[in-house]
């Protein structure tokens, strides 16, 4: 698992326990009323438990050695151990909490059921954690370099889901019962719609450089208006057609931007200014919305996972598939803006061909009169 934390509740009965503590109880209870099968449990770590007090007691289960099992059922020595050693990492630990552990166990034979209760929300509060520090990263103006951050971030959520596949395996009934709803929309900076503006007039000022910035998509934009811009250029520039203000306007008239129930009305003296005044190179704007984009996919994917973990329907597996494939889709952003980082192959040197030997085989045989 992660070495992330997550907030826990450290009380004791919490004003409304969710059902992943009555399964930790249960599980401690039966660790108490029978250590032997602790060793059911292969590397469970006190850290997959949401209660703090649980946390410490299993902790002191992994340290105190097992007693005689006779002895066990004549005395409560060894919890009186047990007790002890939980009340080094939790000293308000009461002395009567590990007593109602034992009476809230229903069958000490179901610990693996427990286990896996307990196991599957700590599957759900990693998740979150993760999210929550993705959008941190995303957010974090102050960062010299947010998008790498962002890129380590999501690399540690993949390798985390990696993990988790391996133990939630997916079948056709994986996919969340209820999906995440879209990230609120969020008030474009006035940077950014600059940047978009240099964007357009450079690629209409230039046109010969559209193909080298195929990795820019529509929904990279923070307007829609200049989304729909940019699909008139790229369509332009694919056609084969001349490029200038003029042919650009004629074309967004023809993808309904000049309707009064388009791009709230837009006019053509607009679209002329926003594609008139080039500044910059295209590539520059190009790499530069691109980046943008990344931190805006970032926090969108933070919020669908979020999402997904704040319905308690989902189940560990269903968690997991959706968080798979919400970031598979943030993948394809980042594969592109690598994609535009990475500097193209140079071209080898030309040699000149060896002439092919010939084929093993009989002699041909010469034709005759």
């Amino acid at each position: 698992m992660s070495d992330i934390t997550t907030p826990a509740d450290d009380t004791l009965d919490p004003a409304s326990p969710q059902p992943v503590h009555y399964a930790e109880q249960a599980l401690l209870g039966a660790l108490l009323l029978e250590p032997h099968r602790l060793q059911m449990l292969g590397d469970m770590a006190p850290e997959q438990f949401a209660d703090a007090t649980h946390r410490a007691l299993f902790a002191a289960l992994r340290t105190v050695p097992l007693p005689d099992a006779e002895q066990h059922a004549r005395n409560a020595t060894w919890l009186s151990t047990v007790l002890a050693a939980a009340r080094e990492r939790m000293p308000t630990l009461p002395t009567s909490y590990p007593h109602q552990l034992v009476q809230a166990c229903p069958w000490p034979q179901h610990l693996p059921a427990y286990a896996q209760i307990v196991k599957g929300e700590h599957v759900r509060r990693l998740l979150r954690a993760h999210a929550i520090d993705l959008a941190q990263a995303a957010a974090d103006a102050s960062h010299p370099d947010p998008v790498a951050e962002v890129l380590a971030r999501s690399d540690a959520l993949a390798a985390l889901l990696d993990r988790l596949t391996e133990q939630f395996a997916s079948h056709p009934g994986s996919m969340p019962r209820r999906p995440p709803p879209s990230p609120p929309g969020e008030r474009p900076s006035a940077e950014a719609v600059e940047e978009e503006r240099m964007l357009l007039a450079s690629a209409t000022a230039h046109p010969s450089e559209l193909a080298e910035t195929r990795w820019l998509m529509p929904g990279d934009f923070v307007l829609p208006l200049h989304a729909t811009l940019w699909e008139c250029l790229t369509a332009l520039a694919h056609r084969g057609a001349d490029i200038d203000p003029v042919t650009v306007l004629w074309e967004a008239q023809h993808r309904g931007v000049l309707q009064p129930a388009g791009h709230a009305g837009t006019t053509p003296e607009e679209i002329l200014a926003i594609v008139s005044s080039p500044a910059g190179s295209l590539a520059y704007w190009a790499e530069k919305i691109l980046r943008r984009s990344v931190l805006t996919h970032a926090r969108g994917l933070a919020a669908t996972i979020t999402s997904l973990t704040a319905t308690p329907a989902n189940t560990p597996r269903q968690l997991v598939t959706g968080s798979r494939r919400a970031l598979a889709e943030f993948t394809t952003v980042i594969n592109r803006l690598r994609h535009a980082t990475t500097p193209a192959p140079r071209a080898r040197p030309a040699t000149r061909a060896t002439p092919a030997r010939p084929r093993a085989g009989p002699p041909a045989l010469r034709a005759t009169r």
